[in-house]
């Protein structure tokens, strides 16, 4: 027992002697149910938004290792940049990491936060432009690592508010709401969004056979296609803003789809969860000319022909990732179909919990190396 005291009382002075530290997080990437676009201003401050969604085990991850050069450095994969700057309390934004250098320039602004010399690392595991929220989970995630850095008091709706006001209007990228608060709680959540870019967060306790038989009966489909959600949001932002009637019944009824996909995953009603889904696409498509394209008309075409049941467009829509829902007797028969197309699907599984960080030191590193 001495030995063993002995030998931790040790290991902590190594640790509070210069033993930089390492800081790891990750985010969940979420696939839209219905809903989605309600989360949009002005649509959300007018009329409320409701959105459903669920989180799965795709992520994007953030890693901060201190140092004592002096110097910022950044290493994202996902914004394509690979620099170092020197020590410096605030990044220039250059169209290149904007997501991160946002994040750091905000949480070092509002949190007069001490400079110590870093690396920052991140990447994803989906491609940006995939419809899974990729840009708004991996703001969530470089928060918490900074939360966990730093020992900031900041919850689950703190992050997402936080990560929300970084894109939406630090760099001023047009989007929703519902990934940040996706990726910060995790799980299937039903969201409402109100004026003054209030949020409701609204956690569903969804039974174990329900979600195995939404797994076993749900193909994710990723067209091959990336795509920039901000042109569609604008044209679904003016469309709202100038009255559109087509565009905002549509939007209407998108948002009573919500409602009731809810009530459908709550009961294990697959029959409803496919009808739902499917017109929520239909009622997607009339809210901006951009949403669909001859590649995800063909992938529909291929995939109802082989056995899917409905899909939709993971996002805003133009590309990224399609969610087709099938009788799992027939998924591998879609699969191998869809596949045909030059794209590709991809497993998962759905997840519980949000945004996580956890702190390492180089001496564990070692230490595990070593044995």
């Amino acid at each position: 027992m001495k030995e063993l005291k002995s030998s931790v009382l040790s290991r902590n002075r190594i640790q509070s002697n210069n033993n930089k530290m390492i800081i790891r997080s990750k985010a969940p990437l979420r696939l839209g149910l219905a809903g989605g676009g309600s989360d949009v201003s002005p649509y959300s401050d007018i009329y409320g938004g409701i959105i459903m969604n669920a989180t799965i085990n795709l992520y994007a991850y953030c890693t901060i290792e201190e140092r004592d050069d002096n110097r910022i450095t950044i290493e994202s994969y996902d914004g394509d940049c690979m620099e170092s700057y020197p020590l410096s309390i605030e990044l220039e934004i250059d169209g290149r990491a904007s997501l991160l250098k946002g994040s750091y320039n905000r949480v070092m602004r509002v949190f007069n936060l001490p400079l110590r010399a870093c690396k920052i690392t991140t990447y994803n595991d989906a491609p940006a432009g995939s419809g899974l929220g990729t840009s708004s989970t991996m703001v969530v995630a470089i928060l918490k690592a900074f939360v966990e850095w730093h020992s900031l008091p900041l919850g689950d709706y703190e992050i997402a508010r936080l990560a929300y006001e970084i894109e939406r209007k630090d760099l001023q990228l047009s989007g929703g709401k519902q990934d940040q608060y996706a990726a910060a709680f995790g799980g299937f959540n039903y969201m409402e969004f109100l004026e003054d870019d209030m949020v409701i967060v609204n956690p569903l306790k969804v039974k174990r056979w329900i979600i195995n038989e939404l797994e076993a009966s749900i193909v994710l489909y990723f067209t091959g296609r990336s795509r920039s959600s901000a042109a569609i949001i604008d044209e679904q932002k003016k469309n709202t803003s100038s009255g559109n009637n087509k565009s905002i019944e549509a939007m209407h009824r998108i948002k009573q789809s919500a409602i009731d996909m809810k009530l459908a995953v709550l009961k294990g009603d697959m029959k409803a969860f496919a009808r739902i889904l499917g017109q929520g696409w239909e009622d997607k498509k009339k809210m901006a000319g951009a949403i669909t394209n001859p590649i995800i008309e063909e992938a529909f075409d291929v995939a109802i022909k082989a056995g899917a049941l409905s899909g939709k467009v993971s996002g805003a829509g133009g590309g990224g990732f399609i969610i087709f829902f099938v009788e799992p007797t027939k998924k591998m028969m879609v699969i191998e179909a869809l596949e045909k197309l030059g794209g590709f699907t991809k497993h998962f599984n759905f997840t519980d919990g949000g945004a996580n960080g956890w702190k390492i030191y180089e001496t564990d590193c070692v230490e595990t190396l070593k044995h």
